[in-house]
Formats: structure tokens, sequence, C-alpha cells
């Protein structure tokens, strides 16, 4: 009876030491691929002893204030050149330290049904930050369509284009709403998280799409601060397993693609 009491004890502080020892961390994201992906990574993490709290943004600007402000402990939403170009506006000490999922820019269009039928002097929005933006004048530029000057490197803007033989007119929105230009405009390019909210399909429904192969492979990012703690290694494990890449690939059929 006393070896039964001992083990039975022995077993609730286990349990209670696991629970103190747990850790406790805010990551944010903005709705859509990355909250679903963080989802699946949560119970992972959970296995590991690290509680992820999951907050969802609608814009591209507020995860990275309040991952600055501390707020946050880590967010997942962007790539490497738009952190790249935060920090130099903003000054924020924020650091990348992983690499989660690839999310290739499509051209999407209600009135043309391929990239080739989009007549001269059409109207296309594009999202008015440099670095999403400008990955969609250079997939622009890769297909011909027009030429940027040289030497803008990722992050073009329209003032940089200097042959425009299609006489396409170029409109800047925020991110979040190329979407809703669809009805109004030749053809927007949108951010796969934006297309998928909307119900569109980027493997079908896109008459452009970006190579899956360059800079703008989507990261983990911390305060410069915290990148060394113990509870970033868990994270990035906890991201980077099997199983969350098999979801990936299950959940969004080549639309979202893993980074390891």
């Amino acid at each position: 009876m006393l070896l039964r009491q001992f083990v039975v004890s022995a077993a609730i502080l286990a349990v209670l030491g696991s629970a103190v020892s747990a850790e406790t961390i805010t990551v944010g994201v903005t709705a859509g691929p990355h909250a679903q992906i963080l989802e699946a990574v949560k119970p992972i993490a959970a296995s590991k002893g690290l509680d992820i709290k999951i907050v969802e943004f609608t814009d591209y600007v507020m995860p990275n204030a309040a991952l600055e402000a501390g707020d946050l402990q880590a967010n997942s939403f962007q790539n490497q050149p738009y952190l790249d170009n935060q920090k130099a506006d903003r000054g924020y000490k924020i650091e990348a330290v992983g690499l989660t999922v690839n999310f290739p820019i499509g051209i999407y269009s209600k009135k043309h049904r391929s990239w080739d039928a989009v007549p001269e002097g059409s109207t296309l929005s594009i999202p008015n930050d440099p670095t999403n933006g400008g990955r969609v004048l250079l997939l622009l530029q890769e297909k011909g369509v027009l030429k940027l000057k040289a030497g803008v490197g990722f992050k073009p803007t329209v003032a940089d284009i200097i042959e425009n033989p299609r006489k396409f007119k170029v409109v800047e929105v925020d991110a979040a709403q190329t979407v809703r230009t669809l009805d109004d405009v030749d053809a927007a390019a949108v951010n796969t998280n934006y297309a998928t909210e909307a119900g569109l399909d980027p493997v079908k429904d896109a008459i452009l799409r970006e190579d899956p192969k360059g800079p703008y492979t989507n990261l983990i990012a911390v305060r410069a601060v915290d990148k060394d703690k113990p509870w970033v290694k868990l994270l990035v494990e906890s991201y980077h397993t099997p199983e969350v890449r098999e979801f990936v690939l299950t959940k969004f059929k080549g639309a979202v693609l893993p980074s390891w």
C-alpha cells in the first residue's frame, strides 16, 4: 500500500512539475494559412512543454509592431525582404529564427481567363508595400511585360518602370484590399493568404504565378533579445516536423509550400 501511494504521489508530482515548467508564448499570425498551420504546430509544441497562444491579424503592419512592443513573443507571416524593409523604416530589433513556408504570389482576373487575354491598356492592382508590390513588378518583368531600372533589387516601385509596352495602368492598394479590386480592374496581384480567404485557388485560378523558388520564403521572427532563448528552439523544432509538412502539403495542395 505504501509503495502504491508513493508511485501515485510521484506521478502527481511529475504532472505538476511538467505543468509548472511549461512555458506560454503568444505568436502573431495573419488570418488564413499562417493561422491554420500554427494550429497544427500547437499540439506538437505542447508535447514539448511549449504552450502557444495564437493572435490573428488582418494586415501586415501590426504583427511586427506588436512584437516590437512585447505584446507578442514571436510572429509568423512575413518574408525576409519585408522584414528587412520594416527594420530599415521603423528601427525594429527583430530577427528571423527559422523558415516556414512559401506563398507564390499570383495574378487573378474575373474578366480574362488567361494572362495572354489581358489586353493592352488594362488596369492592374498590386500591393502598395515595397516588398509585395516589388515582387509583382519583378514577376511582370520576368514575363517580359515591363522593364525596370537596373539595380532595383527586391523592392522596385512603380516609379522604377522604364518600359511598359502594353501600356498597363498599375494601381497600388493595400495588400489586404487587392482581392476586393477584382470587380473593378482587369487583373489583381493577390497574396496567397488573402486569395485563399476569398475562396480563390492559387494553383487553378491564378492566370500568372510567381516561381516558388526565391527570396520570399516566410519565416518565424522574434525580438533580437529573445532569439537565443530555449523556447525559440522549441518553437522552430515544432514547426519543422514531418507532421506539419504533411499538413501543409495535404491542406493547401500546392498553394503553400513547406521550406523544410
